[in-house]
Protein backbone atom coordinates (compact mmCIF):
# COMPACT_ATOMS: atom_id res chain seq x y z
CA UNK A 1 0.00 0.00 0.00
CA UNK A 2 0.94 3.66 -0.32
CA UNK A 3 1.81 4.86 3.18
CA UNK A 4 2.49 8.23 4.76
CA UNK A 5 4.51 7.81 7.96
CA UNK A 6 4.52 10.40 10.77
CA UNK A 7 6.88 9.90 13.70
CA UNK A 8 9.99 11.20 15.39
CA UNK A 9 11.93 9.10 17.97
CA UNK A 10 13.52 5.64 17.91
CA UNK A 11 10.19 3.99 18.81
CA UNK A 12 8.76 5.27 15.53
CA UNK A 13 11.91 4.57 13.49
CA UNK A 14 11.66 0.88 14.40
CA UNK A 15 8.15 0.76 12.94
CA UNK A 16 9.18 2.64 9.78
CA UNK A 17 11.96 0.14 9.06
CA UNK A 18 9.53 -2.77 9.46
CA UNK A 19 6.96 -1.15 7.15
CA UNK A 20 9.62 -0.72 4.48
CA UNK A 21 10.79 -4.29 5.03
CA UNK A 22 7.23 -5.55 4.56
CA UNK A 23 7.18 -4.11 1.05
CA UNK A 24 4.88 -1.12 1.49
CA UNK A 25 5.62 2.06 -0.45
CA UNK A 26 6.30 4.92 1.96
CA UNK A 27 5.45 7.92 -0.21
CA UNK A 28 5.99 10.63 2.42
CA UNK A 29 7.59 10.87 5.87
CA UNK A 30 6.63 13.56 8.38
CA UNK A 31 8.91 14.18 11.34
CA UNK A 32 9.77 16.96 13.77
CA UNK A 33 12.28 19.65 12.77
CA UNK A 34 15.91 19.04 13.70
CA UNK A 35 16.61 19.93 17.34
CA UNK A 36 19.80 20.95 19.18
CA UNK A 37 21.12 18.07 21.28
CA UNK A 38 24.30 16.78 22.90
CA UNK A 39 27.04 18.69 24.67
CA UNK A 40 27.65 20.91 21.66
CA UNK A 41 23.90 21.50 21.20
CA UNK A 42 24.26 20.94 17.47
CA UNK A 43 21.16 20.38 15.35
CA UNK A 44 20.40 16.68 15.09
CA UNK A 45 18.02 14.82 12.82
CA UNK A 46 15.34 12.66 14.43
CA UNK A 47 15.65 8.88 14.32
CA UNK A 48 12.81 8.79 11.78
CA UNK A 49 14.51 11.36 9.54
CA UNK A 50 17.66 9.26 9.53
CA UNK A 51 15.68 6.23 8.32
CA UNK A 52 13.92 8.34 5.68
CA UNK A 53 17.21 9.69 4.34
CA UNK A 54 18.71 6.20 4.26
CA UNK A 55 15.85 5.00 2.06
CA UNK A 56 15.65 8.22 -0.05
CA UNK A 57 12.06 8.91 1.04
CA UNK A 58 10.20 12.17 0.48
CA UNK A 59 10.46 14.12 3.73
CA UNK A 60 8.63 17.02 5.39
CA UNK A 61 9.42 18.64 8.75
CA UNK A 62 6.63 21.15 9.44
CA UNK A 63 6.66 23.02 12.73
CA UNK A 64 2.87 22.72 12.84
CA UNK A 65 -0.01 21.21 10.87
CA UNK A 66 -2.53 23.83 11.96
CA UNK A 67 -3.58 25.97 9.01
CA UNK A 68 -4.73 28.69 11.42
CA UNK A 69 -1.77 28.33 13.78
CA UNK A 70 1.58 30.01 14.33
CA UNK A 71 3.17 28.48 11.21
CA UNK A 72 0.46 28.46 8.51
CA UNK A 73 3.01 28.29 5.67
CA UNK A 74 4.47 25.07 7.10
CA UNK A 75 0.99 23.60 7.46
CA UNK A 76 -0.02 24.55 3.92
CA UNK A 77 3.09 22.97 2.42
CA UNK A 78 2.53 19.81 4.46
CA UNK A 79 -1.12 19.69 3.43
CA UNK A 80 -0.17 19.94 -0.23
CA UNK A 81 2.39 17.14 0.15
CA UNK A 82 -0.11 14.90 1.97
CA UNK A 83 -2.82 15.45 -0.63
CA UNK A 84 -0.43 14.82 -3.53
CA UNK A 85 0.80 11.61 -1.90
CA UNK A 86 -2.62 9.97 -2.46
CA UNK A 87 -1.88 7.54 0.36
CA UNK A 88 -3.95 4.55 1.34
CA UNK A 89 -3.15 5.12 5.03
CA UNK A 90 -1.06 7.25 7.36
CA UNK A 91 0.82 5.51 10.17
CA UNK A 92 1.50 7.70 13.20
CA UNK A 93 3.92 6.81 15.99
CA UNK A 94 5.12 9.28 18.62
CA UNK A 95 5.04 12.11 16.08
CA UNK A 96 4.74 14.97 18.55
CA UNK A 97 2.36 17.18 16.55
CA UNK A 98 -1.42 17.21 16.76
CA UNK A 99 -3.08 16.05 13.55
CA UNK A 100 -5.98 18.32 12.56
CA UNK A 101 -9.12 16.88 11.02
CA UNK A 102 -8.00 17.56 7.45
CA UNK A 103 -4.93 15.36 8.04
CA UNK A 104 -6.98 12.58 9.66
CA UNK A 105 -9.32 12.56 6.66
CA UNK A 106 -6.69 12.75 3.90
CA UNK A 107 -5.65 9.08 3.47
CA UNK A 108 -8.19 6.65 2.04
CA UNK A 109 -8.14 4.47 5.18
CA UNK A 110 -7.45 7.28 7.62
CA UNK A 111 -4.65 7.38 10.19
CA UNK A 112 -3.46 4.40 12.23
CA UNK A 113 -1.64 5.12 15.49
CA UNK A 114 0.87 2.86 17.27
CA UNK A 115 0.27 3.53 20.97
CA UNK A 116 2.47 1.97 23.66
CA UNK A 117 -0.21 0.89 26.13
CA UNK A 118 -3.30 -1.25 26.40
CA UNK A 119 -5.92 1.40 25.80
CA UNK A 120 -7.86 2.93 27.43
CA UNK A 121 -5.20 2.72 30.17
CA UNK A 122 -2.45 5.30 29.78
CA UNK A 123 -3.69 7.56 27.06
CA UNK A 124 -1.31 10.45 26.55
CA UNK A 125 2.35 11.32 26.23
CA UNK A 126 4.26 8.96 28.56
CA UNK A 127 2.52 5.57 28.68
CA UNK A 128 5.67 3.49 29.18
CA UNK A 129 6.96 5.58 32.09
CA UNK A 130 3.60 5.71 33.83
CA UNK A 131 2.94 1.98 33.53
CA UNK A 132 6.21 1.20 35.34
CA UNK A 133 5.71 4.00 37.88
CA UNK A 134 2.26 2.65 38.75
CA UNK A 135 3.54 -0.89 39.24
CA UNK A 136 1.41 -2.35 36.44
CA UNK A 137 1.93 -6.06 35.87
CA UNK A 138 1.54 -5.77 32.11
CA UNK A 139 1.30 -3.31 29.27
CA UNK A 140 1.39 -3.59 25.49
CA UNK A 141 0.65 -1.91 22.19
CA UNK A 142 -2.65 -0.79 20.70
CA UNK A 143 -3.10 -0.04 17.01
CA UNK A 144 -5.82 2.60 16.97
CA UNK A 145 -7.89 4.35 14.31
CA UNK A 146 -7.13 7.98 15.08
CA UNK A 147 -9.83 10.56 15.71
CA UNK A 148 -9.75 14.14 16.98
CA UNK A 149 -9.53 13.11 20.66
CA UNK A 150 -6.48 12.31 22.78
CA UNK A 151 -5.95 8.59 22.09
CA UNK A 152 -9.72 8.03 22.05
CA UNK A 153 -10.08 6.31 18.66
CA UNK A 154 -11.37 2.81 17.99
CA UNK A 155 -9.00 -0.07 18.73
CA UNK A 156 -7.91 -2.24 15.80
CA UNK A 157 -5.29 -4.60 17.24
CA UNK A 158 -3.84 -5.17 20.71
CA UNK A 159 -0.96 -7.22 22.06
CA UNK A 160 0.31 -7.39 25.65
CA UNK A 161 3.67 -8.01 27.36
CA UNK A 162 4.49 -8.50 31.05
CA UNK A 163 6.39 -5.77 32.90
CA UNK A 164 9.30 -7.46 34.63
CA UNK A 165 10.41 -6.34 38.11
CA UNK A 166 13.74 -5.23 36.63
CA UNK A 167 12.28 -3.35 33.66
CA UNK A 168 13.22 0.27 33.13
CA UNK A 169 11.58 2.59 30.64
CA UNK A 170 14.57 1.94 28.35
CA UNK A 171 14.22 -1.86 28.35
CA UNK A 172 10.43 -1.83 28.11
CA UNK A 173 10.57 0.79 25.34
CA UNK A 174 12.68 -1.50 23.16
CA UNK A 175 10.34 -4.46 23.58
CA UNK A 176 7.28 -2.35 22.86
CA UNK A 177 8.93 -0.73 19.83
CA UNK A 178 9.54 -4.16 18.32
CA UNK A 179 6.01 -5.29 19.21
CA UNK A 180 4.50 -2.12 17.74
CA UNK A 181 6.45 -2.60 14.51
CA UNK A 182 5.15 -6.16 14.14
CA UNK A 183 1.61 -5.15 15.00
CA UNK A 184 1.41 -2.25 12.52
CA UNK A 185 2.62 -4.51 9.70
CA UNK A 186 -0.13 -6.95 10.62
CA UNK A 187 -2.67 -4.11 10.73
CA UNK A 188 -1.67 -2.89 7.28
CA UNK A 189 -1.92 -6.40 5.89
CA UNK A 190 -5.38 -6.83 7.44
CA UNK A 191 -6.45 -3.41 6.15
CA UNK A 192 -5.31 -4.31 2.64
CA UNK A 193 -7.39 -7.47 2.83
CA UNK A 194 -10.39 -5.66 4.32
CA UNK A 195 -10.16 -7.71 7.53
CA UNK A 196 -9.53 -5.00 10.16
CA UNK A 197 -12.18 -5.02 12.87
CA UNK A 198 -12.60 -1.80 14.88
CA UNK A 199 -14.08 -1.67 18.35
CA UNK A 200 -14.74 1.21 20.67
CA UNK A 201 -12.58 1.72 23.70
CA UNK A 202 -14.39 0.88 26.95
CA UNK A 203 -15.32 3.84 29.11
CA UNK A 204 -14.09 2.10 32.26
CA UNK A 205 -10.38 2.09 33.08
CA UNK A 206 -9.34 5.34 31.39
CA UNK A 207 -6.09 6.80 32.78
CA UNK A 208 -3.82 9.54 31.45
CA UNK A 209 -0.05 9.30 31.11
CA UNK A 210 0.93 12.91 31.63
CA UNK A 211 4.23 14.13 30.22
CA UNK A 212 7.24 13.48 32.46
CA UNK A 213 8.51 16.62 34.15
CA UNK A 214 12.06 16.96 35.49
CA UNK A 215 10.90 17.90 38.98
CA UNK A 216 9.24 14.49 39.36
CA UNK A 217 12.65 12.82 39.48
CA UNK A 218 13.29 13.92 43.08
CA UNK A 219 13.00 10.95 45.45
CA UNK A 220 10.74 11.48 48.44
CA UNK A 221 11.88 9.02 51.11
CA UNK A 222 8.48 9.17 52.82
CA UNK A 223 7.17 6.96 50.01
CA UNK A 224 7.29 3.17 50.31
CA UNK A 225 10.35 1.29 49.07
CA UNK A 226 8.42 -0.43 46.24
CA UNK A 227 6.99 2.91 45.08
CA UNK A 228 10.46 4.47 44.99
CA UNK A 229 11.88 1.47 43.12
CA UNK A 230 9.13 1.84 40.50
CA UNK A 231 9.85 5.55 40.11
CA UNK A 232 13.59 4.96 39.69
CA UNK A 233 12.93 2.40 36.94
CA UNK A 234 10.27 4.59 35.33
CA UNK A 235 12.63 7.57 35.14
CA UNK A 236 15.53 5.60 33.64
CA UNK A 237 16.79 6.95 31.24
CA UNK A 238 14.85 10.24 31.50
CA UNK A 239 14.96 12.32 33.61
CA UNK A 240 16.86 10.07 36.04
CA UNK A 241 15.75 9.82 39.68
CA UNK A 242 17.67 12.06 42.08
CA UNK A 243 18.54 12.34 45.75
CA UNK A 244 20.35 15.08 47.65
CA UNK A 245 23.02 14.73 50.30
CA UNK A 246 24.81 17.71 51.83
CA UNK A 247 23.37 19.87 49.07
CA UNK A 248 24.76 17.74 46.22
CA UNK A 249 22.39 16.16 43.74
CA UNK A 250 23.08 12.51 42.91
CA UNK A 251 21.26 10.49 40.28
CA UNK A 252 20.02 7.01 41.13
CA UNK A 253 19.78 4.65 38.17
CA UNK A 254 19.14 1.29 39.79
CA UNK A 255 17.85 0.01 43.11
CA UNK A 256 16.05 -2.93 44.67
CA UNK A 257 13.66 -3.44 47.55
CA UNK A 258 15.37 -4.99 50.59
CA UNK A 259 14.07 -7.65 52.93
CA UNK A 260 15.28 -9.20 56.18
CA UNK A 261 17.57 -7.52 58.72
CA UNK A 262 17.78 -4.06 57.09
CA UNK A 263 13.99 -3.82 57.19
CA UNK A 264 13.94 -4.64 60.91
CA UNK A 265 16.63 -2.00 61.49
CA UNK A 266 14.48 0.57 59.72
CA UNK A 267 11.45 0.09 61.98
CA UNK A 268 12.11 3.27 63.96
CA UNK A 269 14.46 4.99 61.52
CA UNK A 270 13.72 8.33 59.90
CA UNK A 271 12.84 8.25 56.22
CA UNK A 272 16.00 8.94 54.23
CA UNK A 273 18.40 7.53 56.84
CA UNK A 274 21.35 5.55 55.46
CA UNK A 275 21.30 2.17 57.25
CA UNK A 276 24.18 0.53 55.40
CA UNK A 277 26.66 1.54 52.69
CA UNK A 278 29.04 -1.02 51.23
CA UNK A 279 29.86 -2.87 48.04
CA UNK A 280 26.38 -4.40 48.00
CA UNK A 281 24.64 -1.02 47.86
CA UNK A 282 23.39 1.95 49.85
CA UNK A 283 20.45 0.87 52.01
CA UNK A 284 18.04 3.68 52.88
CA UNK A 285 15.05 3.69 55.21
CA UNK A 286 11.82 4.70 53.47
CA UNK A 287 8.34 5.57 54.64
CA UNK A 288 7.84 1.81 54.64
CA UNK A 289 10.61 -0.68 53.95
CA UNK A 290 14.18 -0.26 52.78
CA UNK A 291 15.55 0.57 49.35
CA UNK A 292 19.03 -0.55 48.30
CA UNK A 293 20.64 1.81 45.79
CA UNK A 294 22.97 -0.11 43.46
CA UNK A 295 23.88 2.32 40.63
CA UNK A 296 24.51 6.03 41.18
CA UNK A 297 26.04 9.04 39.42
CA UNK A 298 27.48 12.34 40.60
CA UNK A 299 26.96 15.48 38.54
CA UNK A 300 29.41 15.40 35.63
CA UNK A 301 30.48 11.85 36.45
CA UNK A 302 29.75 8.40 35.10
CA UNK A 303 27.16 5.90 36.20
CA UNK A 304 28.85 3.69 38.79
CA UNK A 305 28.07 0.61 40.81
CA UNK A 306 27.54 1.33 44.49
CA UNK A 307 30.97 -0.12 45.28
CA UNK A 308 32.76 2.21 42.84
CA UNK A 309 30.59 5.18 43.77
CA UNK A 310 31.41 4.86 47.49
CA UNK A 311 35.16 4.91 46.78
CA UNK A 312 34.83 8.57 45.83
CA UNK A 313 31.78 9.64 47.80
CA UNK A 314 31.33 9.08 51.52
CA UNK A 315 27.90 8.03 52.73
CA UNK A 316 28.44 6.85 56.31
CA UNK A 317 25.75 4.96 58.19
CA UNK A 318 23.50 7.47 59.92
CA UNK A 319 23.61 10.03 57.09
CA UNK A 320 20.20 11.57 56.58
CA UNK A 321 19.59 12.20 52.90
CA UNK A 322 18.24 15.68 52.34
CA UNK A 323 14.56 16.20 51.62
CA UNK A 324 14.75 17.38 48.03
CA UNK A 325 13.05 20.80 47.72
CA UNK A 326 11.13 19.60 44.67
CA UNK A 327 10.06 16.27 46.19
CA UNK A 328 6.47 15.48 45.35
CA UNK A 329 4.62 13.68 48.14
CA UNK A 330 1.10 13.82 46.74
CA UNK A 331 1.55 10.51 44.94
CA UNK A 332 3.00 8.65 47.91
CA UNK A 333 1.52 5.18 48.32
CA UNK A 334 -0.97 5.85 45.55
CA UNK A 335 -1.30 4.59 42.02
CA UNK A 336 -0.30 7.66 39.95
CA UNK A 337 -3.24 6.98 37.62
Amino acid sequence: MRIIFAGTPEFAATALERIVGAGHEVVLVLTQPDRPAGRGMKLQASAVKQVALKHNMALAQPRSLRLDGKYPEDAQRAQQAIVLAQADAMVVAAYGLILPQWALDAPRLGCLNIHASLLPRWRGAAPIHRAIEAGDAQTGVTIMQMDAGLDTGDMLLLASVPIEVTDTTATLHDRLAALGADLIVQALSDAQAGKLQARQQPEAGVTYAHKIEKHEAALDWRMTAPTLDQRIRAFNPFPGATLQVAGEVVKVWRACVESGEPVKASANASAGLVLQADAHGVKVACGSGVLCLTELQRAGGKRLSAADFLRGFELPVGTLLDAHPDAIHSNAQKDPA
